[in-house]
């Protein structure tokens, strides 16, 4: 995997860039109507929407997490929550989320955040070689290996979407 960083740098990209790690941008056009940032993500670059995460800002506790998930799955609160150790958390007041990120609703990465969160990906990302997360703007994913994400936000695993991939 090449590293294609040229005019699309995000405090997402600055990051891989420091650490190292291998990684290639998927710029889009993004459509401002869409409902769907990862689904219109998924179409538009041709990916399966197994491979594409959305990430998702919660409250657990009263304090902010990150829930990364397929975007042909939705964010199991309950088990976001017993991934972290909690009984029940909810979705994050959205202004929130992008204080604490400094990131805008469908641009939040879960790489380069303002103010770092606990991290929870979906289990279902360790049979892939790679997958796509925004890369910090709408119409921006990157692609990486899911361990160098697991190591640069220090995330857990765990089965935390209502839908999982299927396995080969």
């Amino acid at each position: 995997m090449g590293r294609k960083n040229t005019s699309q740098g995000t405090p997402a990209t600055a990051v891989l860039a420091a650490a190292g790690v291998p990684f290639v941008l998927h710029p889009y056009d993004h459509d401002p109507a869409t409902a769907s940032y990862g689904a219109e993500a998924a179409q538009v670059l041709g990916f399966a929407p197994s491979k594409v995460f959305k990430t998702l800002m919660v409250e657990v506790e009263g304090k902010l997490a990150v829930g990364i998930v397929p975007v042909s799955g939705t964010l199991d609160l309950k088990a976001v929550a017993a991934a972290l150790g909690a009984k029940k958390a909810a979705m994050a007041d959205p202004a929130a989320a992008q204080r604490r990120t400094g990131y805008v609703l469908g641009g939040i990465s879960p790489l380069g955040q303002r103010l770092p969160s606990p991290t929870v990906l979906d289990h279902s990302a360790l049979a892939l070689e790679t997958l796509l997360v925004s890369g910090g703007k709408r119409g921006l994913d990157i692609e990486l290996a899911p361990a160098d994400l697991i190591r640069l936000t220090d995330a857990v695993t765990a089965p935390i979407s209502s839908v999982q991939a299927t396995k080969n």
